[in-house]
């Protein structure tokens, strides 16, 4: 079975991806690197504190956030299928490309539930308290104990690893070298040097 991301081509030339996808791009990118800062914050405060307590809000009102934002991604990816790869871009670092951009959406969903399960079994009412007033379904049926936050913690570093590989990939593509491939996505501009 073919995969047409790692197939087809657009030839020479890049093909920009549509601006609402570049735009869910970036606003995912920096909700993502706020909540890894935020989740960092709050696990290193004492337990039990006030201040643990309002930054963890936060931390489930962006997990929240970043889930319907992910879920959005989706649909709008789903529509709006990614431009293929400039002609010239190896066939394995297509490959690659393609399957790491596949596990970043099963992350920006899998994350958010996992959290959100994590903290189901203490919810009241079947409602997760979110900051600013906001409630969010709690998952039913799971119990006060379970390891869910730890599934969280290990899918965090995972998720990291992929955006240091992503980042990489990026700039690599963009100053290395410097072919086409980089063009697809804004601030970037594909070049080929004669």
């Amino acid at each position: 079975m073919s995969d047409y991301m790692v197939e087809e081509s657009t030839g020479d030339r890049p093909v920009r991806y549509r601006k609402i996808v570049m735009w869910i791009h970036w606003i995912t990118a920096i909700l993502v690197l706020m909540q890894v800062y935020i989740g960092f914050v709050f696990h290193d405060l004492p337990r039990g504190s006030e201040e643990r307590a309002f930054v963890f809000g936060w931390h489930k009102t962006w997990g929240v956030l970043i889930l319907l934002l992910a879920l959005a991604r989706l649909a709008v990816r789903l529509m709006n299928p990614p431009p293929p790869f400039p002609s010239d871009y190896p066939t394995w670092k297509r490959f690659v490309a393609v399957w790491s951009h596949r596990l970043f959406y099963v992350l920006l969903v899998a994350l958010p539930l996992t959290g959100l399960a994590a903290v189901s079994g203490r919810a009241e009412d079947g409602w997760v308290a979110l900051q600013l007033g906001l409630k969010f379904p709690a998952i039913p049926g799971i119990s006060e104990d379970n390891e869910f936050g730890d599934v969280h913690e290990t899918l965090v570093l995972v998720t990291l690893a992929l955006v240091a590989l992503h980042v990489a990939a990026a700039f690599y593509n963009q100053f290395i070298d410097r072919g086409p491939v980089a063009g697809r996505m804004w601030p970037f501009r594909g070049r080929r040097d004669a």
